[in-house]
C-alpha cells in the first residue's frame, strides 16, 4: 500500500492552499493529494482525461476503474478526484457531534484535511463518492472516518455514497480503457475519408475483417484499422453499443 512521505502541519496546510490544491474546476482543478505525495508500490496512476482535459491522480486500481466509467458517461460533466473536505472546522465539528476522534498528525497534532475520492459534477448536481474495498467496511476506525464524511457532505446538501468493488463494472472499465488509448488519432490516420469508409465497412463486416481490409487497402501497418475503429467507437457511443464485436479481443458490448 502507498504510504505518505511527509508529516503534516500548519505550514504544509498553508502550502497546499497557496498551491491551489483542492481548488478549481475542469482543467484548472488540482487534487488535494497527488501521486508524488506517496511512495509508489504500483497502486497509483496518472491518467489524462479527455472529458476534463487534465491529468488525474488515482491511488488505487478501483479508483482508476471507477474513473473510466465516469469518463465514459455522458451524464458526467466534470471529475475532481482526491477532493478535500476543505472546511476543517465543519469536519471537526461533525466528528465532535458524532463522538468520533478527528484524524490529526501524530507529531504536530494538526488536523488532517480529509478527502473524498471523487467529486462528480453531473447534469443533476454534485455527487461525492468514496471508494472502499468491502473488507475495509469491517474496520471500526474506517467506519468512523466514513461517518465524518457522511455528516460533512450531508450538512452541505451533497449526495454522498460509498462505492465498493461490488458496484464497479470492471469488465466495462477495461473495455473503456481499451478504447481510451485511441481517443486521438495519429496524423497519418486523421483523414475524414478514412473514417467515412470505415463506418461503411463496419455496417457490413465483422470488426477484424474491417480492420484487416483497411490495413491492406491503404498499405498501413497491421493494427492501424483497428486503432481507427477504436477511435470511432470512443467518439460515438452509439456505434460502440450497437456494433457486434463479440468475436474480437474486447469481448461483449458494455
Amino acid at each position: 500500500m502507498a504510504k505518505r512521505m511527509r508529516s503534516w502541519n500548519e505550514a504544509k496546510y498553508e502550502q497546499y492552499l497557496h498551491a491551489g490544491r483542492g481548488q478549481g474546476e475542469g482543467p484548472a482543478y488540482l487534487p488535494w493529494i497527488v501521486v508524488q505525495d506517496f511512495s509508489s508500490h504500483g497502486t497509483v496512476s496518472r491518467i489524462f482525461s479527455y472529458k476534463t482535459n487534465r491529468v488525474h491522480h488515482f491511488l488505487s486500481h478501483n479508483e482508476l476503474c471507477f474513473f473510466y466509467l465516469l469518463e465514459w458517461s455522458a451524464q458526467v460533466l466534470d471529475i475532481r478526484e482526491q477532493f478535500p473536505l476543505l472546511n476543517v472546522e465543519l469536519a471537526t465539528d461533525a466528528a465532535l457531534r458524532a463522538g468520533i476522534r478527528y484524524p490529526r498528525d501524530s507529531i504536530s497534532g494538526f488536523p488532517y484535511v480529509m478527502t473524498c475520492d471523487f467529486m462528480i459534477t453531473t447534469a443533476h448536481g454534485l455527487k461525492a463518492r468514496t471508494i472502499k474495498s468491502a473488507s475495509d467496511l469491517t474496520n471500526k476506525r474506517t467506519l468512523e472516518k466514513l461517518e465524518i464524511e457522511r455528516r460533512y457532505w450531508d450538512s452541505l446538501g451533497v449526495d454522498w455514497k460509498i462505492v465498493t468493488e461490488h458496484e464497479i463494472d470492471f469488465q466495462k472499465a477495461k473495455h473503456i480503457e481499451w478504447l481510451h488509448t485511441a481517443a486521438t488519432l495519429p496524423e497519418h490516420l486523421a483523414d475524414q475519408r478514412y473514417q467515412e469508409v470505415m463506418l461503411e465497412w463496419m455496417e457490413v463486416a465483422p470488426i477484424q475483417q474491417a480492420a484487416a481490409w483497411f490495413d491492406e487497402r491503404f498499405g498501413y501497418p497491421s493494427g492501424s484499422g483497428l486503432f481507427l475503429i477504436k477511435h470511432l467507437m470512443w467518439h460515438d457511443h452509439e456505434i460502440d453499443c450497437a456494433y457486434d464485436y463479440s468475436q474480437s479481443a474486447v469481448g461483449a458490448c458494455v
